[in-house]
């Protein structure tokens, strides 16, 4: 579609972006002295002799929107013209980008800033509420960052990433005190992987199914990945009606029980035991984000710090940025003092190590057995038998020692590529050892 000069009284400026029903331009407001984003509809989709009723259906409902919300955390509709020629719907613009880029393991949130996130959302969903409105679409998609100094240059900046507030779009599929409670119009909103069970089973909705997609949104921004991952629609419905997700904190270890905590009752499948209002989920949100800024100022060691120390080591050689962005995640740092035993004999395996400073003794018996010197892992047989291993010997630090651990069962829930490259590594750890000891034994 060729770029118009001017939709109705807005003159375009630029394109924003595209989809399969619409393009979104940015435009100017001459009247009000206003940069607005434009969402103008494909006459085709509207013509469409299946869907077009349906698609028309979320444009009025959209357009019904303006005026009404009048919210800092939601986006503002202004105008909506729908006729044969053109049907567009007239918004509020916001330069900062989308939350999809920050659902990716490699460019996660600080927690504390994903809490005051989702706390916001929660104000914005409970005015919404109030108002007698239901999202239904609740995705990283449409939650936008906005910036504050107006420069949409700066796209998914460091600014815009730890100050920008945050704006609720896309009321298209929204409920708003009608009698189609039992309309979920999944053929047509977003992917079900945001979706509560009620959602999926075509029940009544109220402002418990938005609550549910929130806790699946917070828990991406938390990990970089969905509760549930499937390879077919089919598959990812089955599992939210009726499996449980790996928790949070098997992902990013730096997760608080009482996060997690508040996550898992967001996600809860039945209603009863679900938070039942905004107010509750904001409530343990409030607290939590006091209990995660009193945290983080006692955090000296950032994540970037950890992503360079780790590519540095000879293990990760043939890890993605991206995989090792994950270790990051999945891993426990810790400062370790003399004599302190790590690996105690006979104890079944739950995890892996690697030594980045110091040093530390393998010891049978009281004897000493080997030196691990900074770069090596230890702990491996706990993942080559499947935590069917006991410890064969103490594992003791003889220096103050720096130790990354990684539990067994978070690294059976990474990525199929992450946890190939560790295999791969451990085969190559283990040829090495074995090596040593034949030369060992050939010198005797």
């Amino acid at each position: 579609m060729k770029q118009p000069e001017r939709i109705g009284k807005y003159e375009i400026r630029r394109k924003l972006g595209e989809g399969a029903t619409s393009v979104v331009y940015l435009g100017y407001d001459a009247f009000a002295s206003r940069e607005v984003a434009i969402k103008l509809i494909y006459p085709d989709v509207l013509r469409d002799k299946e869907l077009g009723q349906q698609y028309r259906r979320l444009l009025l409902t959209e357009a019904s929107l303006a005026g009404r919300l009048q919210h800092p955390h939601i986006v503002q509709i202004f105008d909506a013209v729908l006729d044969a020629e053109q049907s567009f719907i007239v918004m509020e613009y916001v330069s900062g980008g989308t939350l999809e880029s920050f659902c990716k393991p490699s460019n996660l949130l600080p927690i504390e800033r994903v809490v005051e996130i989702i706390f916001k959302c929660t104000r914005a969903l409970a005015y919404a509420h109030r108002a007698g409105i239901t999202h239904r679409d609740i995705k990283p998609a449409n939650i936008l960052l906005a910036q504050k100094n107006g420069d949409d240059s700066a796209g998914t900046s460091a600014m815009v990433k730890s100050t920008g507030d945050i704006k609720i779009s896309d009321f298209g599929a929204a409920l708003i005190n009608s009698g189609e409670q039992t309309q979920t119009q999944v053929s047509l909103v977003g992917s079900p992987a945001y979706m509560s069970p009620q959602q999926l089973r075509d029940e009544p909705l109220t402002q418990q199914t938005d609550i549910y997609s929130l806790g699946v949104v917070m828990y991406q921004l938390l990990t970089g990945r969905l509760p549930f991952e499937a390879s077919s629609h089919f598959g990812m419905i089955y599992q939210i009606c009726n499996t449980e997700p790996p928790p949070p904190s098997m992902f990013r270890v730096d997760i608080a029980p009482g996060l997690e905590a508040i996550i898992k009752r967001a996600m809860q499948k039945e209603l009863a035991t679900r938070y039942q209002t905004w107010e509750e989920f904001s409530h343990d949100l409030a607290q939590s984000f006091h209990n995660t800024q009193l945290s983080a100022e006692h955090s000296a060691f950032p994540d970037s710090a950890k992503f360079e120390i780790l590519r540095a080591l000879p293990f990760f050689a043939e890890f993605s940025e991206v995989e090792i962005w994950e270790v990051v995640r999945l891993s426990r740092w810790s400062e370790i003092t003399p004599r302190t035993v790590i690996i105690k004999e006979g104890e079944p395996g739950d995890f892996f190590a690697f030594l980045l400073e110091g040093e530390l003794s393998v010891e049978k018996n009281k004897r000493h057995l080997v030196t691990l010197h900074a770069g090596e892992c230890f702990g491996e047989m706990a993942i080559i038998q499947k935590g069917r291993h006991e410890r064969g010997a103490d594992v003791v630090a003889t220096t103050t020692a720096r130790v990354v651990t990684i539990p067994s069962q978070a690294l059976q829930h990474s990525s199929n590529a992450c946890r190939m490259h560790f295999y791969q590594g451990f085969l190559d750890v283990i040829a090495g050892r074995l090596a040593d000891a034949n030369q060992r034994l050939a010198s005797l």
